[in-house]
């Protein structure tokens, strides 16, 4: 897989999860990265673990709330160039229909207004330099219901991402952009630990290996290959693609 020195990639959601794991690879591939993450000691984390690995930025805002989120747009403004952008940031909290609340909903909303605006940001200095590529990672929830992790609010929000990925697809095309997402199934990332006990999480996930017709959940290492993929010349004719990254679960079940 070819190389990204001279790149510099903007990870939304870098500090954990997907978004760590495709900053290691970008990284590791000679891209500058600049990570954003909610949480001082997860970006300090990252920095540490990665810095060895070439040049790496860390940015704490939460894109949630609109101050920061105009504060990020301004930092993306000043810098040299973005080429390459990922989408990673995500919050899932299981929950039936009737006992969702309005602040349930209005923090999926408020994450997808953030996404957009911090995207657009990013598609200026794009548009403005040589182009560029974009993944937004979207979910298996959005395309089919699961009856034990009930996800009303959730779908909605990583659908959004879909729809988005593939209108701006559209649009982009123009000033050579391509717009992508991945949709995965259960993943192994921290997500979870916000509904379920974090001694318990390892346990819980394996009892949906079964779930995917290859036999085990995913790692956030599965995703980001996909997602460094499709952000490379290798993928050059790929745009406006919702890749299912799910361990067969969109093909079947077991």
């Amino acid at each position: 897989m070819q190389s990204f020195k001279s790149k510099t990639a903007l990870i939304i959601g870098g500090s954990s999860g997907i978004g760590k794991s495709t900053a290691e690879l970008l990284l590791k591939k000679g891209a500058v990265v600049h990570v954003v993450g909610t949480k001082e000691n997860k970006l300090d984390t990252v920095k540490k673990e990665f810095s060895h690995l070439g040049e790496i930025h860390a940015h704490r805002y939460d894109i949630s709330d609109k101050r920061q989120l105009a504060a990020l747009a301004g930092l993306i403004d000043t810098l040299p160039r973005v080429d390459l952008l990922v989408n990673a940031a995500g919050i899932f909290s299981p929950k039936p229909f009737l006992e969702h609340t309005e602040a349930d909903y209005d923090s999926y909303l408020d994450l997808n207004r953030g996404l957009y605006f911090i995207t657009q940001a990013a598609v200026r200095k794009m548009k403005n330099g040589d182009g560029g590529a974009i993944v937004n990672v979207g979910s298996m929830w959005a395309q089919q219901a699961v009856k034990a992790t009930p996800s009303s609010a959730y779908s909605m929000q990583k659908a959004g991402l879909h729809s988005l990925t593939q209108h701006l697809a559209m649009e982009l095309a123009e000033y050579n952009i391509r717009v992508n997402a991945v949709s995965p199934a259960v993943v192994e990332t921290p997500v979870y630990n916000s509904f379920i006990d974090p001694k318990e999480v390892q346990a819980t996930l394996q009892t949906f290996n079964s779930f995917h017709p290859i036999g085990r959940i995913g790692q956030a290492d599965d995703i980001a290959k996909t997602i460094v993929f499709l952000l490379s010349q290798e993928a050059s004719w790929v745009t406006g693609a919702i890749w299912d990254t799910d361990g067969g679960v969109m093909a079947g079940r077991n």
